[in-house]
Protein backbone atom coordinates (compact mmCIF):
# COMPACT_ATOMS: atom_id res chain seq x y z
CA UNK A 1 0.00 0.00 0.00
CA UNK A 2 1.30 3.49 -0.91
CA UNK A 3 2.10 5.80 1.59
CA UNK A 4 -0.64 8.62 1.71
CA UNK A 5 1.27 12.53 2.63
CA UNK A 6 -0.57 14.90 4.96
CA UNK A 7 0.97 17.94 5.62
CA UNK A 8 0.72 20.28 8.86
CA UNK A 9 2.38 23.48 9.51
CA UNK A 10 5.44 23.35 11.80
CA UNK A 11 6.09 25.14 14.90
CA UNK A 12 8.40 25.30 17.63
CA UNK A 13 8.66 26.16 21.23
CA UNK A 14 12.32 26.80 23.15
CA UNK A 15 11.69 26.65 26.50
CA UNK A 16 12.31 24.46 29.72
CA UNK A 17 10.58 21.27 30.11
CA UNK A 18 8.61 20.12 33.33
CA UNK A 19 8.40 16.39 33.63
CA UNK A 20 4.35 16.25 35.06
CA UNK A 21 3.31 17.69 32.05
CA UNK A 22 1.05 20.12 32.86
CA UNK A 23 3.44 23.48 31.89
CA UNK A 24 6.83 24.37 29.86
CA UNK A 25 7.63 22.17 26.58
CA UNK A 26 5.11 19.10 27.60
CA UNK A 27 2.04 21.59 27.55
CA UNK A 28 3.22 23.90 24.41
CA UNK A 29 3.50 20.38 22.48
CA UNK A 30 -0.38 19.12 23.69
CA UNK A 31 -1.24 22.76 22.63
CA UNK A 32 0.23 22.82 19.40
CA UNK A 33 -0.96 19.32 19.07
CA UNK A 34 -4.71 20.44 19.39
CA UNK A 35 -4.36 22.96 16.95
CA UNK A 36 -3.44 20.66 14.65
CA UNK A 37 0.44 21.81 14.27
CA UNK A 38 3.39 19.79 14.14
CA UNK A 39 4.99 20.49 17.51
CA UNK A 40 8.80 20.62 17.21
CA UNK A 41 11.21 21.45 20.64
CA UNK A 42 14.24 22.46 21.68
CA UNK A 43 14.93 21.81 25.54
CA UNK A 44 16.39 24.58 27.85
CA UNK A 45 16.33 23.06 31.01
CA UNK A 46 14.85 20.19 32.48
CA UNK A 47 12.84 21.08 35.55
CA UNK A 48 12.07 18.21 38.28
CA UNK A 49 8.69 19.89 39.39
CA UNK A 50 4.86 18.62 40.16
CA UNK A 51 1.82 20.46 40.88
CA UNK A 52 2.70 21.19 44.13
CA UNK A 53 6.71 22.42 43.76
CA UNK A 54 10.04 22.84 42.10
CA UNK A 55 12.76 20.40 43.44
CA UNK A 56 15.08 21.63 41.13
CA UNK A 57 16.17 23.03 37.62
CA UNK A 58 19.66 21.79 35.81
CA UNK A 59 20.12 24.18 32.96
CA UNK A 60 21.01 22.41 28.90
CA UNK A 61 24.47 23.13 27.62
CA UNK A 62 24.46 26.02 25.57
CA UNK A 63 26.28 24.42 22.92
CA UNK A 64 23.66 21.78 22.77
CA UNK A 65 21.13 24.55 22.57
CA UNK A 66 22.64 25.92 19.75
CA UNK A 67 23.09 22.34 17.88
CA UNK A 68 19.04 21.94 18.75
CA UNK A 69 18.09 24.87 17.35
CA UNK A 70 20.34 24.30 14.20
CA UNK A 71 19.27 21.07 13.86
CA UNK A 72 15.56 22.22 13.73
CA UNK A 73 16.08 25.12 11.41
CA UNK A 74 18.18 23.89 8.73
CA UNK A 75 15.31 20.90 8.08
CA UNK A 76 12.17 22.28 9.35
CA UNK A 77 11.57 25.40 9.34
CA UNK A 78 8.94 26.53 11.88
CA UNK A 79 6.06 29.11 10.71
CA UNK A 80 5.97 30.57 14.58
CA UNK A 81 8.47 29.95 17.95
CA UNK A 82 7.36 30.41 21.33
CA UNK A 83 9.99 31.13 23.71
CA UNK A 84 9.44 30.15 27.48
CA UNK A 85 11.45 29.90 30.45
CA UNK A 86 15.31 31.19 30.11
CA UNK A 87 17.05 29.94 33.11
CA UNK A 88 20.21 31.85 32.94
CA UNK A 89 22.36 34.96 31.22
CA UNK A 90 24.01 32.35 29.34
CA UNK A 91 20.95 30.97 27.66
CA UNK A 92 19.28 34.47 27.23
CA UNK A 93 22.14 35.53 25.58
CA UNK A 94 22.50 31.58 23.22
CA UNK A 95 19.07 32.07 22.23
CA UNK A 96 19.16 36.04 21.28
CA UNK A 97 22.34 35.27 19.29
CA UNK A 98 20.41 32.30 17.77
CA UNK A 99 16.97 34.60 17.00
CA UNK A 100 19.03 37.13 15.18
CA UNK A 101 21.09 33.77 13.40
CA UNK A 102 17.67 32.56 11.67
CA UNK A 103 15.45 35.63 11.82
CA UNK A 104 12.42 33.65 12.68
CA UNK A 105 8.74 35.19 12.05
CA UNK A 106 5.93 35.37 14.28
CA UNK A 107 7.79 34.90 17.75
CA UNK A 108 5.80 34.39 21.01
CA UNK A 109 7.93 35.22 24.16
CA UNK A 110 6.39 34.37 27.44
CA UNK A 111 8.72 36.23 30.53
CA UNK A 112 8.51 32.81 32.56
CA UNK A 113 9.71 34.29 35.59
CA UNK A 114 8.47 32.13 38.49
CA UNK A 115 6.32 28.69 38.98
CA UNK A 116 2.44 28.39 40.68
CA UNK A 117 4.86 27.23 43.53
CA UNK A 118 6.97 30.57 43.82
CA UNK A 119 9.95 29.29 42.83
CA UNK A 120 12.59 31.81 40.60
CA UNK A 121 12.29 29.87 37.39
CA UNK A 122 14.28 33.37 35.94
CA UNK A 123 16.39 35.19 38.60
CA UNK A 124 15.45 38.53 39.31
CA UNK A 125 18.82 39.64 38.65
CA UNK A 126 18.43 38.34 34.94
CA UNK A 127 15.53 40.74 33.91
CA UNK A 128 17.62 43.66 32.88
CA UNK A 129 19.84 41.24 30.42
CA UNK A 130 15.95 39.88 29.14
CA UNK A 131 14.89 42.98 28.82
CA UNK A 132 17.61 44.36 26.87
CA UNK A 133 18.30 41.09 24.57
CA UNK A 134 15.12 39.32 24.09
CA UNK A 135 12.22 41.71 23.86
CA UNK A 136 13.35 43.36 20.55
CA UNK A 137 12.75 40.14 19.23
CA UNK A 138 8.68 39.59 20.19
CA UNK A 139 6.36 39.51 17.77
CA UNK A 140 3.86 39.08 21.18
CA UNK A 141 5.45 39.40 24.25
CA UNK A 142 3.06 37.96 27.33
CA UNK A 143 3.85 39.31 30.60
CA UNK A 144 1.62 39.01 33.78
CA UNK A 145 1.33 41.64 35.93
CA UNK A 146 4.12 40.63 38.21
CA UNK A 147 6.50 39.99 35.07
CA UNK A 148 5.59 43.22 33.75
CA UNK A 149 6.56 45.09 36.87
CA UNK A 150 10.15 43.53 37.27
CA UNK A 151 10.41 44.14 33.27
CA UNK A 152 9.14 48.17 33.65
CA UNK A 153 10.59 48.78 37.33
CA UNK A 154 7.52 50.17 38.45
CA UNK A 155 4.20 49.16 40.36
CA UNK A 156 1.29 47.72 38.33
CA UNK A 157 -1.83 48.17 40.42
CA UNK A 158 -4.63 49.27 37.55
CA UNK A 159 -6.19 48.87 34.48
CA UNK A 160 -4.23 52.19 34.02
CA UNK A 161 -1.01 50.55 35.01
CA UNK A 162 -1.11 47.93 32.77
CA UNK A 163 -1.70 50.09 29.69
CA UNK A 164 1.81 52.33 30.87
CA UNK A 165 3.66 49.28 31.34
CA UNK A 166 2.52 47.82 27.35
CA UNK A 167 3.42 50.80 26.07
CA UNK A 168 6.64 50.60 28.09
CA UNK A 169 7.34 46.97 26.82
CA UNK A 170 6.58 48.39 23.20
CA UNK A 171 8.94 50.95 23.22
CA UNK A 172 11.54 48.45 24.30
CA UNK A 173 10.74 46.50 21.05
CA UNK A 174 7.80 44.01 21.19
CA UNK A 175 5.42 45.07 18.03
CA UNK A 176 2.24 43.84 20.23
CA UNK A 177 2.16 43.15 24.32
CA UNK A 178 -0.19 41.41 26.11
CA UNK A 179 -0.24 42.56 30.26
CA UNK A 180 -2.34 38.98 30.99
CA UNK A 181 -4.44 40.76 34.33
CA UNK A 182 -5.25 36.93 36.35
CA UNK A 183 -3.44 38.43 39.16
CA UNK A 184 -5.93 41.35 39.89
CA UNK A 185 -8.45 41.24 42.17
CA UNK A 186 -11.37 42.84 40.62
CA UNK A 187 -11.21 41.19 37.69
CA UNK A 188 -8.97 39.18 35.13
CA UNK A 189 -8.76 41.50 31.64
CA UNK A 190 -5.96 41.59 29.67
CA UNK A 191 -4.27 44.72 28.13
CA UNK A 192 -3.20 43.84 24.47
CA UNK A 193 -1.36 47.04 22.66
CA UNK A 194 -0.38 46.92 19.05
CA UNK A 195 1.86 49.97 18.74
CA UNK A 196 -1.73 52.27 17.80
CA UNK A 197 -4.34 50.99 19.56
CA UNK A 198 -5.09 49.52 23.10
CA UNK A 199 -7.96 46.88 23.88
CA UNK A 200 -9.26 45.88 26.45
CA UNK A 201 -9.78 42.10 26.53
CA UNK A 202 -12.39 40.99 28.75
CA UNK A 203 -11.80 38.07 30.76
CA UNK A 204 -14.16 35.79 33.14
CA UNK A 205 -12.26 34.35 35.96
CA UNK A 206 -12.91 29.80 36.36
CA UNK A 207 -12.99 29.39 40.35
CA UNK A 208 -10.52 26.39 40.08
CA UNK A 209 -7.07 26.46 41.40
CA UNK A 210 -6.10 23.42 38.13
CA UNK A 211 -4.42 26.07 36.93
CA UNK A 212 -0.93 24.61 36.02
CA UNK A 213 0.75 25.73 32.90
CA UNK A 214 -2.06 28.59 31.79
CA UNK A 215 0.52 31.17 31.19
CA UNK A 216 2.75 28.53 28.82
CA UNK A 217 -0.58 27.40 27.34
CA UNK A 218 -1.79 30.89 26.22
CA UNK A 219 1.72 31.69 24.65
CA UNK A 220 1.89 28.60 23.11
CA UNK A 221 -1.71 29.43 21.90
CA UNK A 222 -0.67 32.54 20.46
CA UNK A 223 2.07 31.50 18.00
CA UNK A 224 -0.31 28.52 17.10
CA UNK A 225 -3.12 31.24 15.66
CA UNK A 226 0.18 32.89 13.91
CA UNK A 227 1.32 30.19 12.45
CA UNK A 228 -2.27 29.76 11.08
CA UNK A 229 -1.71 32.92 9.57
CA UNK A 230 -3.48 34.73 12.21
CA UNK A 231 -3.12 38.70 12.89
CA UNK A 232 -1.70 39.33 16.58
CA UNK A 233 -5.11 40.99 18.10
CA UNK A 234 -6.71 37.81 16.47
CA UNK A 235 -4.54 35.23 17.45
CA UNK A 236 -4.51 36.48 21.08
CA UNK A 237 -8.37 36.59 21.19
CA UNK A 238 -8.68 32.75 20.40
CA UNK A 239 -5.65 31.83 22.68
CA UNK A 240 -7.75 33.04 25.53
CA UNK A 241 -10.99 31.03 24.28
CA UNK A 242 -9.31 27.97 24.00
CA UNK A 243 -7.25 28.80 27.34
CA UNK A 244 -10.33 29.69 29.33
CA UNK A 245 -12.12 26.19 27.66
CA UNK A 246 -8.84 24.04 28.57
CA UNK A 247 -9.45 25.83 32.38
CA UNK A 248 -13.14 25.15 32.69
CA UNK A 249 -12.15 21.17 31.84
CA UNK A 250 -9.72 21.11 33.67
CA UNK A 251 -8.01 18.05 34.86
CA UNK A 252 -7.67 17.16 38.78
CA UNK A 253 -4.60 15.46 38.97
CA UNK A 254 -2.00 16.17 41.26
CA UNK A 255 -1.78 17.45 44.87
CA UNK A 256 -1.37 21.19 44.23
CA UNK A 257 -2.34 23.55 41.36
CA UNK A 258 -3.86 20.76 38.25
CA UNK A 259 -3.33 21.39 34.69
CA UNK A 260 -5.41 22.59 32.22
CA UNK A 261 -6.84 20.13 29.93
CA UNK A 262 -5.22 20.50 26.52
CA UNK A 263 -6.90 18.30 24.50
CA UNK A 264 -10.75 19.24 25.58
CA UNK A 265 -11.89 20.14 22.24
CA UNK A 266 -10.53 16.71 20.78
CA UNK A 267 -12.03 14.09 23.56
CA UNK A 268 -15.33 15.16 25.41
CA UNK A 269 -14.90 15.96 28.82
CA UNK A 270 -16.59 13.31 31.34
CA UNK A 271 -20.07 14.82 32.30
Amino acid sequence: MQAKHSHLVPILTIAGSDCSGGAGIQADLKTFGAHNLFGMSVVLSVVAENTARVLSSFDVPTQCIDEQIEAVFEDIPPQAVKIGMLGSTDIIACVARNLQKWQPKNVVIDPVMFAKSGFALMPPQNCALFAREMIRFADVLTPNIPEAQALCGFAIDDENAMKRAAEALHQKGAKNVLIKGGHRSENANDVFFDGNAMHILASERVETRNTHGTGCTLSSAIAANLALGKGALTAVREAKEYVFGAILHSLNLGKGHGPTNHFYRVFAPES
